[in-house]
């Protein structure tokens, strides 16, 4: 993945570079407090370094397209609330309130043994099964020790597998068509790199996979939101993004959407297609949750919906992260043939090729998909039921909609203690993560929990028990921007 370098400190951030970090101010109601609640969220975050130059009023508005009177009330209220400081002749500089932390110097996050991670939605595979498929590639990684290791585009076995997948789901797929990445984020993260420049519109749906959305912060892009709602998709505000917004590219979760487990319908699936030939952007389709369905067949890859010369616009990318094994960091991208080729080069600058040995295991364990998948998916039912009647049993005043698939509950608190719960957990050993962390911005979704149910039934009973025992306890005002994040 990526290094932070754009996030390195500098003596001054420019107008441009900063319009790119922030999210569109157009229809927020106030503008400047959105905004400044905005450029703290990033200076608590570390992506903008401590007693750094902001740029002059003027140069703001003019990059952001807005009033120069909104940036002075924006630089009032952060310097106000003691996330700026001006010098007479000298300009506005970042700062840091009292008792503020930036997450960049914060302690690395330390939980006793004993503590429960519902931090990241991601099982285990079973011991018996990665020794089975250590002992069957051991021939194969003997010959390949003596080849010089590197596969840029991934092992061609591993390719013409992963090809045979998208076929066999009903979308005819050669391997010239594939990239193998290190996961899903590589395979984002090389795409936003080759698709966009800095400050391009990218629509992303809220809440959405926070690693996704900050791939996109760091490549500068300017991410334009469109809701996910217990209800699903609004697909009259996608086409109207599509058609007004103009994104460069648009990166969506249809498939047991993370966080909210929802699916999309197909004639919604296929509005969307339309939407993007027409605007001429590129749908990137996170499809690594797609074959989680536990009530509902399995969906065919959201590509195959498109008209003819329709799915050339649309980049599929998937993981093993979710449906074996998030160690093994193997996932992939489908795309024009010739997209994959430029990927491929951008993807040398990067890493040179992924693990030989993790690419052999994957070519050994894909092909025993209908052998292992009903066990897994059996047994996320089984935690799932757990899950929801010990939330019934000690927190009832929480509320979901069971998902039809994926690996997590999206809980309504009720009230915005989201955060403050999350602050509160590790020190009745669980580690979870608030749903403002899913969004685009700060402060939405204060009440609401990712709950994942990729841990024993015990388990998740035990976790669930510890919450409510930190909720009777009372919990303190948040101070969660300090925190270390990391979910999966």
């Amino acid at each position: 993945m990526a290094d932070s370098t754009p996030y390195r400190p500098v003596d001054r951030v420019g107008g441009r570079q900063l319009a790119a970090m922030l999210p569109d101010p157009a229809g927020t109601r106030p503008a400047y407090r959105h905004l400044a609640q905005a450029i703290s969220a990033l200076i608590l975050d570390g992506r903008i370094a401590l007693h750094v130059k902001l740029p002059a009023e003027r140069e703001l508005a003019t990059a952001l397209n807005t009033s120069r009177p909104t940036i002075t009330a924006v630089y009032n209220l952060l310097r106000e609330s003691g996330y700026a400081h001006s010098r007479q002749g000298s300009g506005t500089w970042t700062a840091l309130p009292e008792g503020r932390t930036p997450k960049g110097l914060a302690r690395a996050l330390t939980l006793p043994n004993t503590a429960i991670d519902l931090a990241r939605a991601a099982p285990g595979l079973p011991e018996s099964t990665l020794t089975d498929a250590l002992a069957r590639i051991a021939p194969q990684l003997a010959e390949h020790a003596h080849t010089p290791g590197y596969h840029p585009y991934g092992l061609p076995e591993l390719r013409t597998a992963i090809a045979e997948r998208f076929t066999q789901r009903g979308l005819a797929t050669v391997p010239e068509q594939i990239l193998v990445t290190s996961g899903a984020q590589q395979a984002l993260t090389l795409v936003l790199g080759l698709v966009c420049r800095p400050g391009d519109r990218v629509m992303v749906e809220n809440p959405s996979y926070p690693n996704a959305l900050e791939a996109i912060r760091r490549a500068r892009l300017r991410p334009v939101a469109v809701p996910v709602t217990d209800s699903g998709w609004d697909i009259e505000i996608i086409e109207s993004t599509l058609r007004q917004m103009v994104p460069r590219l648009a990166y969506l979760i249809p498939d047991f959407h993370n966080p909210t487990g929802l699916l999309m319908p197909d004639q919604e699936r296929a509005r969307v297609l339309r939407a993007a030939q027409r605007s001429g952007a590129w749908l990137v389709i996170d499809e690594t949750l797609g074959e989680l369905a536990l009530d509902v067949p399995a969906p065919p890859p959201f590509a195959s919906r498109a008209a003819p010369g329709g799915a050339g616009q649309v980049i599929t990318i998937g993981s093993m992260s979710k449906t074996h094994w998030g160690g093994l960091r193997i996932g992939w991208l489908r795309a024009p043939s010739q997209l994959v080729t430029e990927l491929a080069g951008q993807r040398i600058a990067n890493d040179l090729g992924g693990s030989v040995v993790d690419q052999l295991l994957a070519v050994a364990l894909l092909p025993r998909a209908a052998e292992l998948l009903p066990h897994r998916l059996e047994q996320m039912r089984e935690r799932r039921a757990a899950l929801a009647a010990a939330l019934s049993e000690r927190i009832p005043t929480w509320t979901w909609r069971l998902p039809p698939g994926g690996l997590s509950l999206w809980v309504d608190l009720g009230e915005p203690i989201a955060s403050a719960l999350a602050e509160a957990a590790p020190d009745y050993g669980v580690r979870i993560e608030g749903g403002a962390y899913f969004s685009t911005d700060p402060g939405i979704f204060e009440q609401r929990l990712r709950i994942p149910y990729t841990l024993p039934p015990d388990t998740l009973r035990e976790a669930v028990h510890r919450m409510a025992t930190a909720l009777a306890d009372g919990l303190p005002p948040s101070s969660a921007a300090g925190r270390p994040r990391w979910v999966a």
